[in-house]
């Protein structure tokens, strides 16, 4: 992308079964200047899944060095493995010009407001409980138990959206994406986002 203004950074939080991949997906579909950071795991490629595209698949060991070197954004260890934002590949994006979106949950989403605290971050609601259990139930892939312990998670991180920029409510795809898109454009209209280009301005006044 030839861009000599850096991108911004976005985070993109939500429950599970709320749509925030489709909506993600949509994006990155429909929006050539937006790319999605690609994390670290040390969990076995599903069928399907390429490295460097779904996820960069490492040893624990590799991943555990990079730990070591403070090359995340954020990590965390879920139900034995690991999930990693990448600090160098997260940079290596927004030096291309490109506006990065950071798909990660409420934990991470916390990491990375604290240490990039400029980075704008949106909360992704469902409709209503009950339309977020039918969505749950409608991937005929969890039991019952399973079904109510993700509501249970899913109360604690919606709470969690007060602390959040933005909040999406995905009632409608087609509006949230739109939304999403609204918040995108307003985020490189910021100050902070715009201060390269005040710069040169006044200095070639």
């Amino acid at each position: 992308m030839q861009n000599n203004k850096k991108g911004n950074i976005f985070i993109i939080s939500a429950a599970s079964g709320t749509g925030k991949t489709t909506l993600v997906s949509r994006l990155l579909k429909n929006n050539s200047d937006l790319r999605v950071s690609v994390s670290h795991t040390t969990r076995q490629p599903r069928e399907g899944e390429q490295h460097g595209v779904h996820y960069h698949f490492v040893p624990k060991e590799e991943f555990e060095s990079l730990i070591a070197q403070k090359a995340f954004l954020e990590h965390a260890d879920v139900f034995g493995n690991y999930y990693g934002t990448s600090i160098a590949g997260v940079n290596r994006l927004t030096e291309q010009g490109f506006d990065v979106i950071l798909e990660i949950d409420v934990q991470g989403a916390e990491q990375v407001r604290n240490i990039l605290p400029e980075a704008s971050s949106i909360f992704i609601l469902p409709p209503s409980f009950e339309i977020l259990a039918g969505r749950l139930k409608g991937r005929a892939t969890d039991s019952e138990e399973v079904i109510a312990t993700r509501l249970a998670k899913a109360r604690h991180e919606i709470e969690q959206s007060v602390h959040f920029d933005y909040v999406v409510v995905n009632d409608d795809l087609n509006t949230a994406e739109a939304d999403l898109l609204h918040i995108i454009k307003a985020g490189r209209l910021k100050k902070s986002a715009q201060q390269g280009f005040i710069t040169n301005l006044l200095e070639n006044s």
